[in-house]
């Protein structure tokens, strides 16, 4: 299987002000694009990951990435480098969903073991690091993101995708 696969950011605001005789006028527009190719360097992915995903009150949503994930057609993924991982929150969550590093066995996507960013109802969150590097996955001691439901009460739904490399 082949896997192209093509990040776009796309931003655009339009700040005004009224003035005595005119509105002044600011727009803004950032657009960023990532392509990345089949494969397994820079630039490259070959494993891709999607679902929506539901945590209970209070819970947790383990995501392992060396051989749990399967692909769309039930293959099983060993991602050896993530490229991204993009995290939607329903907008319907009363709770965050908390995108987390494992304490002890996390895949390195923020700075520190237990660091991690909270994912408001309606919200994204989306990382990526398209070089040969990217995040490390090492099965057993680096290989699980957390997801984590940020209260009680309710559950969290929540769509992501992960982009990888299989080395």
């Amino acid at each position: 299987m082949a896997l192209t696969s093509k990040l776009t950011l796309s931003l655009s605001a339009d700040q005004t002000n009224a003035l005595d005789l005119a509105t002044g006028s600011l727009p803004l527009k950032v657009r960023d694009v990532v392509d990345l190719a089949n494969g397994t360097g820079a630039n490259q992915a070959d494993q891709i990951f999607s679902d929506r995903r539901t945590i209970a009150a209070s819970g947790t949503d383990v995501l392992d990435l060396a051989g749990v994930l399967t692909d769309a057609f039930g293959a099983s993924i060993t991602f050896a480098r993530v490229k991204a991982l993009f995290v939607s929150a329903a907008a319907a969550n009363t709770n965050n969903v908390n995108v987390v590093q494992d304490a002890t066995a996390g895949a390195p996507l923020f700075l520190a073991a237990g660091d991690g960013v909270p994912v408001r109802p309606g919200g994204m969150f989306l990382w990526v690091a398209p070089d040969a590097t990217a995040a490390a996955v090492t099965a057993g001691t680096a290989d699980l993101i957390n997801m984590v439901n940020s209260g009680a009460g309710s559950t969290v739904t929540y769509d992501v995708v992960i982009i990888g490399a299989s080395a």
